[in-house]
């Protein structure tokens, strides 16, 4: 697979990752299944897919710990990437960014992951009760001390896709306000925010900041939370675990609305002898060298598929038609 760089450090990864929040986390528990999971983290690693994306309340805990089986037999061939920073609790998640917690959150990880350091240990949100430089500072001592190689930062967008209707003020400001202020601390190797076909907002708002300053950029939920494989019907419904299930773009009449974003991708893909997420995933790709998508996986046959997107180029042609797609609709349209 085409290898890629995050950050000045120049970590090498695989141009596509593997998301592995939906093993433990987000989507429907009655699904999930441990062994299957293995088998599509092995599947991915095998594919030349090398970035494991992770975070401690994924579970909680137990991703990294399904993880941790994985790479107690196949450390080296991967880039270990994980988070602190929310705390799980009764239907609702709280941020932390205290020194303190950050060590200990560290020291858990890497006890759960069954490695001794961290490739890329991402702050998960910014906590607006402690100031961004200490949370920084803290994890660049890691980085010192020899647990974690480099930091990244994970940002949402307010207003985006399921959080309500979008704010007038400029897209990701305040995270680019945070960005600086922990540039000033220690290096930022990495973002990781949400970038795909119907969410293409970052793509304005943070790459630019990235590219200029040769950060590596992860695109989260690169496949729409499924939507974009083409492999959900509107109105299958959801279960009430499931994101999904409360997602403005996931009710019944929102996904017939959006089916036409599926029917170009299609029609893309069959230009390619591909799949409409493989086009989703290629689509992504092309934002720069910078971007590693980082597709959510729970089953080999697709782990192995999005791995495949690395072979797909698109044509200029393609990048028009995909251009030309309508935007996504949500419940509040």
């Amino acid at each position: 697979m085409e290898r890629r760089t995050i950050g000045a450090s120049a970590l090498e990864v695989g141009a596509v990752g593997l998301g592995c929040m939906p093993m433990s986390w987000a989507y429907t528990a009655s699904q999930r299944d441990g062994e299957r999971s293995l088998r599509a983290v092995h599947a991915a690693l095998d594919a030349g897919v090398t970035l494991l994306d992770t975070a401690d309340m994924y579970g909680p805990f137990t991703n990294e710990l399904l993880l941790g089986r994985v790479l107690k037999e196949r450390r080296e061939e991967a880039f270990v990437a994980t988070k602190c920073g929310l705390l799980v609790g009764e239907q609702h998640l709280v941020a932390n960014g205290r020194p303190g917690y950050v060590r200990r959150a560290c020291d858990a990880s890497l006890r759960r992951l069954q490695t001794d350091v961290i490739d890329l240990y991402q702050l998960h949100r910014v906590d607006p009760e402690v100031p961004v430089e200490e949370t920084w500072g803290a994890m660049a001592e890691l980085v010192a001390a020899g647990k974690v190689r480099a930091l990244g930062l994970c940002v949402l967008e307010p207003g985006g896709a399921g959080r309500g209707r979008r704010t007038a003020s400029a897209p990701y400001a305040q995270a680019l306000r945070q960005l600086e202020r922990a540039q000033q601390v220690f290096p930022v190797s990495c973002v990781q925010a949400e970038l795909s076909v119907w969410a293409p907002g970052a793509a304005a708002a943070l790459l630019p900041w990235c590219a200029a300053r040769g950060v590596g950029f992860l695109a989260a939920m690169p496949l729409g939370n499924g939507f974009l494989t083409g492999t959900l019907t509107p109105g299958q419904g959801f279960e009430q675990d499931d994101v999904r299930a409360r997602h403005p773009r996931f009710t019944a009449e929102m996904m017939a609305a959006n089916q036409s974003i599926v029917v170009g991708l299609r029609r893309v893909a069959e230009r390619h002898g591909a799949t409409p997420a493989q086009i989703a995933l290629a689509w992504v790709l092309a934002r720069g060298p910078h971007v590693i998508p980082v597709p959510g996986a729970k089953r080999e046959r697709w782990a192995v598929e999005n791995a495949g997107a690395a072979r797909v180029r698109l044509t200029e042609e393609d990048v028009r038609e995909l251009a030309g797609l309508p935007s996504a609709r949500g419940s509040w349209d």
